[in-house]
């Protein structure tokens, strides 16, 4: 019963130090103050919230362009409101290819290539920040402006994000290249 209790004990430490040192990385990543950039890019994904986070951002004036992952596929049409809309800048959507975050950051390094970007503005939310910086700095040698969008609360929420963000790092890091 006490190697049990240790086991218990040491299984519980685990837990917290693992979930104290995911705070800075998901809760409260890095994020960065908005200067104008060459483009706006939003990172695919359900939380539509940061859709209306890079239409409002190209409004002000950050970005002459607004690319959109429209990582729910062609067929979403809450993503009309975005793609097919009437704008005073130019908005581009695109289905990454793969369907991840490393599709996106493919793209991202073919329109800079292609339009010369030095320096982009992404948008995703909260806990995948620090994860996109890195996947998208693999691709992308420009300036990045990370921006949060808000994300959901509760302990099955955070939960799911430390296990689904970590094991993206894990294949992320395994991942060399673009």
């Amino acid at each position: 019963m006490p190697g049990l209790r240790r086991a218990g004990l040491l299984l519980i430490v685990l837990v917290s130090v693992l979930g104290l040192a995911g705070v800075p990385v998901y809760i409260h990543p890095q994020t960065d103050p908005l200067r104008r950039a060459d483009a706006i890019v939003v990172l695919g994904g359900t939380a539509y919230e940061r859709f209306d986070i890079g239409l409002d951002l190209a409004q002000q004036g950050y970005a002459p362009e607004l690319l959109i992952s429209r990582s729910t596929g062609n067929d979403d049409t809450l993503m009309d409101k975005y793609c097919a809309g009437q704008f005073d800048f130019t908005v581009h959507c695109f289905v990454p290819d793969p369907w991840t975050t490393d599709g996106e950051a493919q793209e991202i390094r073919r329109r800079a290539a292609r339009f010369d970007w030095r320096h982009i503005i992404v948008i995703t939310y909260t806990p995948h920040v620090s994860r996109a910086r890195y996947i998208v700095s693999k691709c992308f040698d420009g300036e990045l402006t990370m921006v949060a969008s808000p994300s959901e609360f509760g302990v099955k929420f955070w939960t799911w994000m430390y296990i689904r963000q970590s094991g993206g790092y894990i294949r992320a890091f395994l991942h060399r290249g673009c």
